[in-house]
This record gives structure tokens, sequence and C-alpha cells, in this order.
């Protein structure tokens, strides 16, 4: 027995060791990387508390004070409510704390870039302090999700309108035969991908001897949406480039198949599932997966862009920095400068996007907390995740047509 705790003391001892070392090791390039991993593990710790924590919230009593049980759904839902509003409350605070930080002098900076013993200790007490909140804060963030979610799609498109003007203009930049050449494969590419899609969209969504006028209106509008977008940009006074109308219209295609696809399975409009009302435990971790890199890419990505945020730091004109230095003096002087070098990108909003993006999450793995029966089992699945996706597409659609129109509305404002 005693053989046996000096094993044990061992093993803990030496797992923190472990995570002592690989949390030290996180240096100041990966530390977005550990953000995202951190991100990602809330996401698992959701799902396995959605799939084994139903029983024992049943037996926790300020939570289940019901005169009649609920459902186990209820209970899956609210597992996944209370981890990501400890992620949430995680994240914004770290955003509150960063506000204000202009160069890497701050101390926060080394906050935001160290310190990951206690964020996780932090992150992880947090999470379990939430299994001790009434359900009425749960009702409301729950509420509140839809929001933030809503909010989360928006930054999403932004940052999509974003990059695809960017890579149109770096290959435009280029002045090329070859640049101009691979713009028109890559259009005509994406408008071909969208066509096609589109096609298979009326194929599985629109089965014959079945009324799918919802879904007839969905997938028409969105290719009028298509023929806006190529009308608009090659219009001689709009000056557009077919591009950014090519990857937007195969972009508004993914959503409105994503969903049509996220129509409950036993709607006989939903032809793609008709025949597999069951989900295997492989196809679900793989939704469960692409929603992951999904989250996180758009978290990263709008935390570090430099359109929407600050534009990344220069070096001084005119100063060459010497590959070795030429006394310890200029050593220090080379530090002390590295120290007072601005932020690339701004810490607050980085955060708030994850923050935003837990809101996300929670809806994709609650089907928008709407899901009952056997669709609550599944990922993001539901009529409400449904018009969600069809909503961001329209709104995806009018941003960019706007983005076209608008130097001409104003032409005094820079956009």
């Amino acid at each position: 027995m005693w053989a046996a705790s000096c094993v044990a003391s061992c093993c803990a001892a030496c797992a923190c060791e472990a995570c002592r070392s690989v949390v030290s090791g996180i240096s100041r390039r990966s530390a977005r990387i550990a953000y995202c991993g951190l991100f990602a593990m809330s996401l698992i710790v959701s799902w396995v508390l959605r799939e084994v924590a139903a029983p024992l919230m049943e037996k926790i009593p300020w939570i289940n004070h019901f005169h009649q049980t609920p459902n186990r759904e209820w209970f899956e839902t609210d597992a996944v409510l209370r981890v990501s509003l400890g992620n949430f409350l995680f994240f914004t605070i770290l955003s509150l704390i960063m506000i204000g930080v202009k160069n890497q002098k701050d101390p926060r900076d080394r906050l935001h870039h160290g310190g990951w013993m206690m964020k996780i200790v932090s992150w992880c007490l947090l999470v379990v302090f939430m299994f001790f909140l009434p359900n009425g804060i749960i009702s409301f963030y729950e509420t509140s999700s839809k929001f933030g979610s809503g909010l989360f799609l928006l930054v999403q498109v932004v940052l999509l309108l974003d990059f695809v003007h960017e890579w149109n203009d770096r290959w435009v930049k280029k002045d090329e035969q070859f640049w101009y050449i691979a713009l028109f494969i890559a259009s005509l590419t994406c408008y071909i991908a969208a066509f096609c899609f589109s096609g298979l969209l009326f194929h599985f969504f629109n089965p014959s001897g079945h009324d799918c006028g919802l879904n007839t209106f969905f997938i028409v509008t969105n290719l009028i949406f298509i023929f806006v977008f190529a009308i608009v940009a090659l219009h001689p006074v709009v000056n557009g480039s077919l591009l950014p109308a090519s990857v937007l219209s195969l972009y508004c295609t993914y959503l409105c198949y994503s969903g049509l696809a996220s129509e409950p399975r036993e709607y006989e409009c939903n032809g793609l599932h008709n025949h597999s009302k069951a989900i295997s435990t492989g196809r679900l971790a793989l939704g469960l997966l692409t929603t992951v890199l999904s989250v996180v890419y758009s978290a990263v990505r709008a935390g570090s862009s430099t359109t929407l945020l600050s534009a990344p730091s220069s070096p001084r004109a005119g100063v060459e920095n010497p590959l070795l230095p030429f006394s310890k003096m200029d050593e220090m002087e080379e530090k002390k400068e590295e120290r007072n070098r601005p932020v690339t990108y701004s810490y607050t909003f980085f955060h708030v996007i994850f923050s935003l993006a837990s809101m996300y999450s929670a809806m994709l793995l609650t089907g928008w907390s709407t899901s009952v029966g056997e669709s609550g089992k599944l990922v993001d699945v539901g009529w409400p995740s449904v018009w969600v996706r069809v909503v961001t597409g329209w709104a995806t659609a009018v941003l960019y047509i706007w983005s076209l129109v608008a130097p001409l509305i104003f032409p005094e404002r820079d956009f």
C-alpha cells in the first residue's frame, strides 16, 4: 500500500513537472497556437460532458430542482452551456485586462504570452465553478449566445471580404500576364464549382414528389445573388473584379448547402439523409473536428488581422540592425528597443473573438439549444441553424454588394 502510494506520488510529480515544462516552453510566437489549443480543448470537454454528464447532473439539487425531471437532452444542453460560459468568461476577462496594451514594454504583454500554468488552472476553476451557478444565469447566457453567435458570423463575413479583396489586389499588382491568367482560371473554377454545387442542391434538397418550396426558394435566391455579383463587379462604373465575386459566390453556395444540410433528419425534403436516420460516432467526431477547425481559424485570423486591427509595426526608417551586437551595451540597447516595439495586433480584440466563438460553438453543439430527440445527438442540426446559415449567406451577399457600390455613393470617404 505504501509502495503504491509512493509510485502514485512520483507519477503525479512527474506529470506536474511535464506540464510545467510544456507551458514554460510556449514562446511569444506560439502563444496564439496555445490559445487555439485551449479553445479546442474546451470544445472537446463540452462534447464529452454532453455525452456522459447527464446522469450526474440529474443528481445535483441546484440544477435538477424541478418537480418533474427534464429529459436527457436538457441536461446535455445545460452541460455544454456551462462549459461554454466558463470559456466565455475566461477570454472575456483576458480581453478586459488587455485593454490599452500598445507596446511590448507593458507588463500585460508578458501576461498575454506567458503564465500558462496559471491560465490553465484558472480556466479549469472557472469551468468547474459554472456547475455551481443557478439555472437562471445559464438560461440568460443561452439567450445571449444567440446574439453573440450572430456577431461572430458577421465577423467571419467581414474577414472573408477582406481576404478575397486582398488576394485579388496582390495578384493584380504583379501586373504580369501569368497572374492575370491565374486570376481568370481561379475565377472560372469557383464559378463552375458554384453552379455544379447548386445543381447538387436541387438534386438532394428538392426531391420529386414532395412540396419543397422553401428549399427551392433558398437555392434560387442564392443563384440570383451569384448573377448579381458578376453583373455589379463587371459594371464599368464599379471597376470590380471577377475573383472576389466568384469566391463569394462559392462561399454563399456553401452556406446555402450548410443550412439545408442542417434541416432535421426527419424532414422529407432533406434528401441527403433520407436513407440514414442514424449517425455514427466517427461521423459525429468528424463534424465536430470540422467545427473546431473552422471556429479556431476564424478566431485566429480575426484576432491577428492587420486590416481590422492595428497595422504591424515596421522597423525604423534608415536604421539597419546588425546581425551581431558590437558590445554588451549594443545588446542591451537592442533588447530595450524590442521591449518598446508596438504590438502587432489588438490583444483585446483577439480575446473578444474567442469569447464570441465560445458562444457560437455552444450553439453548434446544442443545435442552437432547440434540438430534441434524435437531432439532439447531432452537431448543428435544427431549424434555427438552418435560418442562421441562410441569413448569414444573405448578409454576405449584401455586404459584398455594398463594398462595391459604397465608394460610388460616398466618393469622399475612404473604403
